[in-house]
């Protein structure tokens, strides 16, 4: 079953929406990194992004549906959707939030994430290696039992 890697707004912008924070890494190069990276892991990988909050519910409430395992980054949505956090909360499957930056180092409002308190885990703050990380110890754990 392959992973879901997911992907909120803004992220479709990647390289050319303020590279100075979020990297010179196109959203297209992202998603090859991904793709290869879980090839050489042996699994496979849905690489998905939204700018449509519903249609990320719609995508999670399928993992959950599916038992599959899921690579977040919410972008804005993770501080903002409680509705989101709600949909992490009910996957049954092992959770990664992942962000390019480091949210703690931020404003504020970013300090916070309806995300993480489902997550197995949270990376932030080292940009695209991150999601390289997830794929890693989604590859490792995602047979585990979820959490509970």
């Amino acid at each position: 079953m392959p992973i879901q890697v997911l992907n909120g707004a803004n992220l479709g912008r990647l390289g050319s929406r303020e590279p100075e924070i979020y990297g010179q890494t196109s959203y297209a190069q992202l998603k090859v990194l991904c793709e290869s990276a879980a090839a050489h892991l042996g699994m496979a990988v849905d690489v998905l992004q939204t700018d449509a909050e519903s249609e990320l519910l719609g995508w999670l409430h399928h993992a959950t549906d599916a038992g599959s395992a899921v690579l977040l980054n919410p972008g804005g949505w993770g501080h903002t959707s409680i509705a989101l956090g709600d949909a992490c909360a009910a996957l049954s499957g092992p959770l990664v939030e992942v962000h390019l930056t480091n949210i703690y180092a931020r404003e504020p409002f970013r300090r916070h994430s309806y995300v993480s308190a489902h997550a197995d885990g949270v990376i932030c703050g080292l940009g695209v290696d991150g999601y390289l990380l997830g794929l890693r110890w989604l590859a490792a754990h995602g047979d585990e039992q979820p959490r509970g």
